[in-house]
C-alpha cells in the first residue's frame, strides 16, 4: 500500500523535479516508510511507500534488467508469488521479492494485458521507456483509487487529488454537472470527481498516455450468465472453498495483520478462516458509540472475538469526537458523499493502525450478494411496476403523507412506479426527490435540473447495457458493485485507512469471488425477503447460526440524534451562515425547514443533512480556503 504521483508531458518537456516533489509530500500519510522518484525526460513519477511486502528490497520505482521499464505502484498483486514462478519459467530475472517487480515482468512478458492476470487491489504507473508511452492502470473493482488531470501539455496523475493540486495550474472549480450527480446518487460516479475537470480512472480500466494522445479502455468486461442447473449444496462448498483461497491470498504480508470485527455475519467469516491459517491470536478492532445502545456492536463483537481466541480491543465514541474530526474529515476524503458512516472508518482505522500495519474488512459482501433493503424493493419491481397506475399513484401519495421515520420506505414506493428500470433505480438511490430538489438547487444548479431532472442517467447506462438480458435485481447488483461500491464505500474505506497509514484489503471482493456470485441465479442471493442467501448457508461451516441470521448493524451510529442535540450548533453554522458555500447553491430557506421538520420528529432527513453538511466541509478546506 503506497501512494504514487506523476507528470507526462506532451511536447517532450522536462518534467520539473520540485512538482513531483510537491506532490510526493502531500500524500505522505500513504507511505512514511520511504520514498523515491524517477525522471526520464518527458515523464516524472513519485512513490511513497508503507512496507507490506518484501520489507526491505521493496522500494520503488522498480525497473527490469536495462531499467527501461519503470513502475509505481500502490496496493497488492496476491498472486504474485504463482506470478513469479510463472514468468521464471520463461526466464525472468528478479532482484527482489516484491509483489511490484512482478508487474514489470508481466508487462514485459505479456503487454497491457497483463492486468488481467493479477489477482489484487492496484492502481499502477508504468513507463515504458522505448515506446515512450505511459501505463496506467486500476484493479477490477475500483479498491484502489487513481486519479488524472490534463493541464495544456502535461498530464498528470495521482493516488490521491490533493497531490494533483500541488500543480499550480491546476483548477479548484465545482464541476456543476457532478454536484447534480451527487445529490442524486450521493457520490460522484466515475469518470467525474466534484472538481472541474480532474476524473478518476474507473475500475477495471487501463490508459495509456503518449505523444498521440490519451487511449482508455476496459480490461475486465465479464458479463454475467446465469446458471440454470444447479446444484445447491455443490455451489455452497464452490463458494467456501473460493472465500477460503481469497482470505488465504490476502494473508500474505511480511507485518502483522489485523481485521475490522463487526458483530455481524462477514467479517465473523473472516476471522474465522484467518484463525485456522494464523499461527498467533487474530488481532480484531471494533468502534461503538455514546447513547448508540441499539446500533452498538461492541458486546456483541467481543463475544464473536472471544469464540475465536482473538486478541480483541474496542473504542466508544461520542459527538465531540466527530465535531473534532470533521476538521480535516474532508482533507482526507477529498470527495463528499451522503454516507453518515464514513467517519467511522477513520476511526476504526485510528485504532488498527496503533497496534498493525494491515487490516481485512468485511466490505464488499453486501452489494453481489443483495445485503440492503434496497435489493428486496429492485427484486419487485417488475410486479408493482405492472399494477395499475390507478393503484401504485395512490400508495405512493398515501405513504408520502405518512409523518415519521419512513424515508427509506418513501423512497422505494416512489421508484417502485417507474417503469424505466434504470430511472427507477436512480430514484432508489436519490436521497433528494425530484420535488426536494425542486425546492433546494438555485442558480445553475436549478438551471441544470430544470432542463433535466434525471440527466445523470447516462452514468449508470455504460454499465446496465452488459446486463440488459438480467433480471431488474441482477442488473442493480452488477451496478451497486461496480459504480455505488467503489466510488463511495471503498473510496471512504481507503482514503479513511490511509489517513492512517493503515491497509485495509477486502476479500470477498476477489474478482473470482464476485464473477461466482453474478453467475448464481437471482433466488440464491435474495430469497424471499432474506438477503445473502447463499452466503449465509456458506457462514454456516464457520459461525453457530445465531449469529450468521443476527440482524445487520454495519457501521450504524446515532448521528441522527446527536445531529439534533449534540451537534445542532455545529451543523446550524455549516448550513445556515450567510457566507457559507452551501449559501452559493441551496436555498437556505429550505434547508431550515428540512431541519426543522427532522427535529420535531415529522420527518427523518438525517441523510439529507449529512449530504448537505459534507458538501459544505468539502468547499471549505478545497475551494474557499
Amino acid at each position: 500500500m503506497c501512494g504514487i504521483c506523476g507528470i507526462f508531458d506532451f511536447t517532450g518537456n522536462t518534467i520539473d523535479q520540485e512538482i513531483i516533489r510537491r506532490m510526493k509530500s502531500a500524500i505522505v500519510h500513504r507511505g512514511p516508510d520511504g520514498e523515491g522518484e524517477f525522471f526520464d525526460k518527458e515523464v516524472g513519477m513519485g512513490h511513497r511507500r508503507l512496507s507490506i511486502i518484501d520489507v526491505g528490497g521493496g522500494g520503488q520505482p522498480i525497473g527490469n534488467e536495462d531499467s527501461s521499464i519503470q513502475v509505481v505502484f500502490n496496493g497488492e498483486i496476491y498472486n504474485f508469488i504463482e506470478l513469479r514462478r510463472e514468468l521464471q519459467k520463461c526466464g525472468h530475472q528478479f532482484k527482489t521479492c516484491s509483489d511490484t517487480e512482478v508487474i514489470v515482468h508481466a508487462y514485459e512478458q505479456w503487454g497491457i494485458s497483463c492486468v488481467k492476470r493479477f489477482n489484487g487491489m492496484f492502481a499502477f504507473a508504468l513507463w515504458d521507456g522505448n515506446k515512450r508511452e505511459l501505463f496506467l492502470a486500476r484493479d477490477h473493482l475500483g479498491i484502489k483509487p487513481l486519479y488524472y488531470i490534463t493541464l495544456g501539455n502535461q498530464f498528470l496523475f495521482a493516488s490521491e487529488i490533493k497531490s494533483l493540486l500541488q500543480h499550480k495550474y491546476c483548477p479548484r472549480e465545482v464541476d456543476i454537472d457532478a454536484l447534480a450527480e451527487l445529490f442524486t446518487f450521493r457520490y460522484v460516479p466515475s469518470p467525474k470527481t466534484l472538481f472541474k475537470n480532474i476524473m478518476k480512472l474507473p475500475p477495471a480500466h487501463t490508459l495509456v498516455v503518449s505523444r498521440s494522445g490519451i487511449r482508455i479502455e476496459r480490461f475486465w468486461n465479464w458479463e454475467p450468465v446465469e446458471r440454470k442447473e444447479y446444484n445447491e449444496p455443490d455451489l455452497i462448498e464452490e463458494y467456501q472453498a473460493l472465500l477460503e483461497d481469497a482470505v488465504k491470498l490476502q494473508l500474505r504480508s511480511d507485518v502483522p495483520l489485523g481485521l475490522f470485527l463487526s458483530s455481524g455475519v462477514d467479517s465473523g467469516m473472516l476471522l474465522a478462516i484467518m484463525s485456522k491459517h494464523n499461527t498467533k491470536p487474530v488481532q480484531t478492532f471494533t468502534i461503538g458509540f455514546e447513547d448508540g445502545e441499539k446500533t452498538n456492536e461492541v458486546a456483541d463483537a467481543k463475544i464473536l472475538a472471544q469464540m475465536f481466541g482473538a486478541d480483541h480491543y474496542h473504542q466508544i465514541l461520542g459527538p465531540s469526537d466527530y465535531v473534532s474530526y470533521y476538521e480535516r474529515y474532508m482533507w482526507d476524503l477529498e470527495e463528499p458523499v451522503g454516507n453518515e458512516t464514513a467517519a467511522a472508518f477513520y476511526f476504526v482505522s485510528k485504532l488498527t493502525s496503533q497496534h498493525v500495519k494491515v487490516a481485512l474488512t468485511g466490505q464488499g459482501a453486501d452489494e453481489p450478494w443483495a445485503g440492503y433493503d434496497r435489493h428486496k424493493g429492485a427484486k419487485f419491481s417488475g410486479i408493482y411496476s405492472q399494477l395499475p397506475c390507478l393503484v401504485t399513484n395512490s400508495l405512493a401519495s398515501l405513504i408520502s403523507m405518512v409523518p415519521g421515520r419512513m424515508e427509506r420506505l418513501k423512497r422505494g414506493v416512489v421508484s417502485l412506479s417507474e417503469p424505466d428500470m434504470l430511472t427507477r433505480l436512480i430514484k432508489i438511490y436519490s436521497f433528494f426527490s425530484a420535488d426536494m430538489k425542486g425546492h433546494l438547487y438555485t442558480g445553475t444548479l436549478k438551471q441544470a435540473f430544470e432542463a433535466d431532472h434525471y440527466g445523470t442517467r447516462h452514468t449508470l447506462s455504460r454499465l446496465q447495457k452488459n446486463v440488459k438480458h438480467l433480471d431488474p435485481l441482477s442488473q442493480m447488483l452488477y451496478i451497486d458493485t461496480r459504480a455505488n461500491l467503489p466510488d463511495d464505500l471503498l473510496m471512504v474505506g481507503d482514503k479513511t485507512s490511509m489517513a492512517n497509514s493503515l491497509e485495509s484489503r477486502v476479500p470477498f471482493l476477489d474478482y473470482r469471488l464476485v464473477q461466482f456470485v453474478e453467475s448464481l441465479p437471482p433466488e440464491l442471493k435474495l430469497n424471499g425477503f432474506n438477503g445473502k442467501y447463499l452466503h449465509k448457508k456458506a457462514a454456516e461451516k464457520w459461525l453457530p447460526k445465531n449469529i450468521v441470521h443476527r440482524k445487520k448493524k454495519g457501521f450504524a451510529n446515532p448521528i441522527e440524534d446527536w445531529f439534533r442535540v449534540g451537534m445542532k450548533n455545529y451543523v446550524e453554522e455549516c448550513l445556515l451562515s450567510n457566507d457559507s458555500a452551501v449559501a452559493r447553491y441551496f436555498n437556505q430557506d429550505y434547508i431550515r425547514q428540512i431541519l426543522s421538520l427532522d427535529r420535531s420528529g415529522k420527518e427523518q432527513y438525517r441523510r439529507q443533512i449529512y449530504l448537505l453538511v459534507s458538501f459544505e466541509l468539502w468547499h471549505r478546506k478545497f475551494i474557499s480556503n
